[in-house]
């Protein structure tokens, strides 16, 4: 993390954790389910976040290395919920949750859709 991610007491300003949970899914979705974001950039599939947590449990401040783990299973037949896990020297500083709906945007209005296959196969590499 960097300098610009602190607050002016010099800690993580806490968004900063939910908005690496959104970049640890997008990596996910990049480099296990290719085709979900050929479908979000096409414009048929919306993947909705309808609920996310986080709990906080250490301070971390600037240069400090955050790894970001997660882990995921379908709820549903059109949700999937993600936990995600922050570590820094293999202490668990933070630990969060989120819950997509897939919904199809080519529908109006937009209604939810089934997982596509390859997210479902993709959630189960990385069981919770």
């Amino acid at each position: 993390m960097t300098f610009d991610e602190t607050n002016l007491v010099g800690n993580v300003y806490f968004a900063h954790f939910l908005h690496w949970q959104g970049h640890c899914r997008e990596r996910f979705l990049a480099d296990h389910a290719p085709r979900v974001v050929k479908a979000l950039q096409g414009g048929e599939l919306g993947l909705v976040t309808v609920s996310c947590t986080m709990d906080y449990f250490a301070e971390c401040f600037a240069l400090d290395v955050v790894d970001v783990q997660m882990t995921m299973r379908s709820s549903g037949s059109h949700r999937v919920e993600m936990n995600f896990r922050f570590c820094r020297d293999g202490m668990t500083v933070a630990a969060g949750r989120q819950t997509v709906a897939c919904l199809g945007r080519d529908r109006q209005p937009p209604s939810p859709v089934p997982l596509p296959p390859e997210l479902l196969r993709a959630a189960e590499m990385f069981p919770i």
